[in-house]
This record gives structure tokens, sequence and C-alpha cells, in this order.
């Protein structure tokens, strides 16, 4: 039997959380050490997976399959294509720095109240949010797939309402109290589209008799599965609201603003540059591999919610007093054209729609832990309360820069090429719902330069006068990512090298072709 890798790049980080939780109470430090370590040791098993995958092999590789719970057809099956295996990389290569970037957020702090933050249990339940986030990007078993799919909810809860942002406005007993609402409504939102998706998974069953992607893909493509129009199309919509919620995509974003405000900025990261791309990577793998006639029958109107969500977070962006509600306001506008670019049914699409899911995790990284170093330092989200900060901190204003312009796809910086990768595949179909986007590019920049501007430039106030410039170990959470996304937008071919064949693949399950550019005839 080959080593089982795929298990052991998620077992990893779960055997990690156990060991970190069970660290005593009085060695705080030694539980961060631990978890950091455990994190760097799964990217090099991310790294093992990412070479040992052979873009232009099986479509899923590194397999592993054994029984489960046989009588109901539950398997234990893993396996990565190309989409899998860069989405993977993503989350092994981010939780290091969320957790170096949370390096103090969980000490114990004294309060009114004498609120007692367990160090130990934070980094636990961060190392088990990126087991799950695996699994789920490795499960090719859809009972599997669920499980994970809504597991890393309950981690995702304790992180938002135990660990909340110390910056508030209000008071201790305020900021408790938004934590608990921001906690609750993200758990409401994700559970109830996740009982949809189980009523479709069991649907799923009942007529194809198992839970394996790839042999239901296999009978559909076939034709030994028969399923109804009308099945199919339920089957669709259970799957993608599920999926639409988690993205999140426009109406049913709105926990997004609420989770990010609350949360420390390493967990919003946490949940905007790598859990919520599990909403996006299942639509591409289960929604358009399993319901390929649903999907077709569902674009239109996708693309106009897609299309909405783009313009509409751009808009809301733009009013924002708190910095961290308009990066998740921004990323609703990001994610909209991720799945534009999904449901455009174009090879560019599609391609630019995984490409920008790594670059989105990327530059919201960037941006959204720098703004947390920022907010640190003055106690305070607001905007408002800032002003000048690059007359004192010029290497923090600087990242918070590049950042900012890699969050509007400037030329040069990583999130460009998918951007423009997505409206080029939009335009050859959908002409009109790509003209439209572009609007939310002018909105991008007049959102993030108004940002910067406000924050950064500008007489200084009195009260930054003595605001330190980045530490070391900040410096080592920003330059990387920086030095990534300068890269991926001069030369993005190692990434598409590895998605595009997954992305024809995808074309061909849907049985869709490129549009062929109409020429005018020479006269």
């Amino acid at each position: 039997m080959s080593f089982p890798l795929l298990t052991a790049t998620a077992a990893l980080p779960a055997l990690g959380a156990i060991a970190t939780a069970a660290v005593p109470a009085t060695k705080r430090t030694a539980a961060k050490w631990l978890a950091l370590l455990v994190s760097v040791a799964t990217l090099a098993l991310a790294v093992v997976v990412l070479v040992r995958f052979d873009p232009g092999g099986d479509r899923y590789q590194l397999t592993e399959s054994h029984a489960w719970i046989a009588d109901f057809g539950v398997r234990y099956e893993l396996g990565v294509d190309g989409i899998g295996v860069a989405l993977i990389a993503l989350t092994a290569l981010l939780i290091p720095f969320i957790i170096l970037a949370g390096w103090h957020d969980a000490d114990p702090v004294e309060t009114g109240s004498k609120r007692w933050r367990p160090t130990q249990g934070f980094f636990a339940l961060i190392l088990v949010v990126e087991a799950m986030v695996i699994l789920s990007f490795e499960a090719t078993d859809v009972f599997l797939f669920y499980i994970f799919f809504e597991a890393m909810l309950i981690p995702l809860y304790f992180l938002i309402g135990g660990f909340g942002d110390r910056a508030h406005e209000h008071g201790e007993k305020a900021a408790a109290t938004q934590r608990s609402y921001a906690a609750v409504k993200f758990l409401l939102y994700n559970l109830a589209g996740g009982l949809v998706m189980l009523a479709a998974v069991i649907g799923l069953y009942v007529v194809a008799g198992n839970f394996s992607l790839t042999e239901i893909a296999e009978a559909r493509a076939n034709g030994s599965l028969e399923m109804s129009t009308s099945t199919e199309r339920w089957l669709f919509l259970g799957f993608f609201l599920a999926f639409a919620v988690k993205a999140p995509m426009w109406p049913l974003h709105t926990w997004l603003p609420n989770a990010m405000q609350e949360s420390t900025a390493p967990v919003a990261v946490l949940i905007t540059a790598v859990v919520d791309k599990v909403g996006t990577f299942a639509m591409l793998r289960f929604c358009l591999q399993l319901f390929p006639e649903a999907s077709k029958w569902a674009t239109p109107v996708i693309m106009v919610l897609a299309v909405i969500s783009i313009i509409y977070g751009a808009l809301l962006a733009v009013g924002q007093r708190d910095i961290k509600r308009l990066i998740a306001y921004a990323s609703i506008s990001h994610f909209g054209f991720i799945i534009m670019g999904i449901f455009a049914m174009t090879s560019q699409g599609q391609s630019g729609a995984t490409l920008y899911m790594v670059n989105h995790g990327i530059s919201t990284a960037a941006l959204l832990l720098v703004a947390g170093f920022l907010i640190s330092r003055r106690g305070s989200r607001l905007i408002a309360d800032y002003g000048g900060v690059q007359k004192v901190a010029p290497v923090l204003a600087g990242t918070f820069l590049i950042g900012g312009l890699a969050t509007l796809s400037l030329p040069g910086l990583a999130p460009f090429v998918s951007e423009f990768l997505v409206l080029v595949g939009t335009f050859t179909r959908y002409p009109v719902i790509g003209v439209i986007a572009t609007f939310g590019i002018v909105l991008a920049a007049l959102y993030t330069l108004v940002l910067y501007q406000r924050t950064m430039t500008g007489p200084l106030r009195p009260e930054l006068a003595k605001m330190p410039d980045l530490r070391v170990r900040e410096i080592a959470v920003a330059a990387p990512l920086i030095v990534l996304l300068v890269f991926l937008g001069v030369y993005p071919k190692p990434v598409t090298d590895i998605v595009n064949p997954a992305v024809k693949q995808t074309m061909s399950d849907v049985q869709q072709k490129d549009p062929q550019p109409e020429v005018e005839a020479a006269k």
C-alpha cells in the first residue's frame, strides 16, 4: 500500500490541534510554536502533493479509497485534480502567516470581567479548520465532503464568538454582544444552506445508489444513470444554495461583513481567503460535474446574481466607515467575479476563476493582515480615526498600499491576470454582463484609493505620533505575501499549468466549447 499522502496532509493539522490544545495553560508560548511548526510541516506535505501531481495525468490523482459505511455506499475516498491541488497549496501556505499574525491575539487580557482568552484553544481551532478545509478539497465521496463542509463551521463559530476583535468603540460589553451576534448569524446562515444540501445529498443517493463522485459522473457521462430534468434541477439547486452561502453570493452574503468585522484580522483572513473558497471550488467540482444540464439551465440567473454581487459589494465598500467591513464588501465583489467566471462556461473564464481563488486569497491576506496590524496599534477599526500614518510608519503604509493595489487588480500584481481572464471569458459569451462587471473595477479603484488616502496620507493625527512601524514578526508575515503578489502577477504560468487541464475536463463535463470569434470576411 502506498503512503496515504492526502490523508497525512489533513491528519497532521488535526493531530497538531489536539497536541496544541493539550499544552499546559502556563505554556502559552510553547503552544504557539507548536501550532506554527505543525502548520509549516503541513505546508511541506502540501508541497509534496503539488510536486507529485502530474497535470497531464489522470483527472484525480493520489487517490485513496476505503470502505466506511458499506451498507449505505459511503466510502472514504480522496483524490485531487489541478484545482484541488492549487487550493490545498493556498490553504497550507496561508495558515502559517495567519498563526504568525495572530501571535498575541489570544493572549490573556484583564478587563472588567477579567475575561480569559485561552491561547491554546485559539491556535488549536485554526489547525482544526485547516484540516477540515483540506479534506473538503480532497474528498471525492459526496457524503464525506458534506461532513467536512459542515464540520468546519463549529471551530469557526468559536473563533468568531470567543476570540473577537478587541478594537470596539463601545466597550467590552457591546463588543461581546456583537461577537455573539456575528457568530450566531454565521452559523445559522451556513447551517441553513447545509441542511438544504443534505436533502440534496440524500436525493442524489436515492437516484444514484452511491455517493462516489467519480462513479456518478461516469455513469452520467455514459448514460447508464438516468435522471429526469426536474430531479436534476432540484438537486442542483440544493447543492448550489449551500455553496452560494459559503461563497458568499448576493443575496446570501449578509453574514460575511458581520463575521469579518467582529473577528480578529487573522480569523477574518481564515474565513474569506481560505474557508469561503470551498464554496466556489464545490461549484466547479460538484455542480458542474454532477448536474451539467441543470448548470447550463441556471446559468443566466447565476450570471445576473454574480454581476449584482460585483457592483453591490463594490458600492457598499465605497461607503464603509469600518476598515474590515470595507474589505468584507470588497471580497463579496471579488467572489462575484469568481462565480461569473465559473458559469461563463468558457475555458478562459473558468481558468481565470480558479486563478482568482488563489490570487484573492493572497491579496486579501496581505491587505487584511496589515490592516490588522494597523488596527491593533490604534485600537480602532474606524477609518476616521486615522490619517498621516505613512509619516511615522512608512513600511506599514507601503505594504498596505501594495495589498490595496492588488485588490483593485493593478496590472503587474496577481489578481489582474485572473480578473482579465474572467472578463475575457465572460465577454465572449455574455457581452452585456461583461460590460456591466467592468464597472466593478472602477469602483474598486475608488474604495481602495480613498481608504489609503484617508488613513495613510494627509496631516498626522496627534494620537498617532508615536505609532511604531512594522516589527520583524509582522514583516515576516507581509513580505512573502507581497513577493507572491508580484511574482504571480508577472508569471502566473506555474498556477495556470496546473489548473488548465482540470478546467478542460470541467468544460467537457458540461459539453461546452469556447465560442469562436466572429471575423468579418475581407471585402
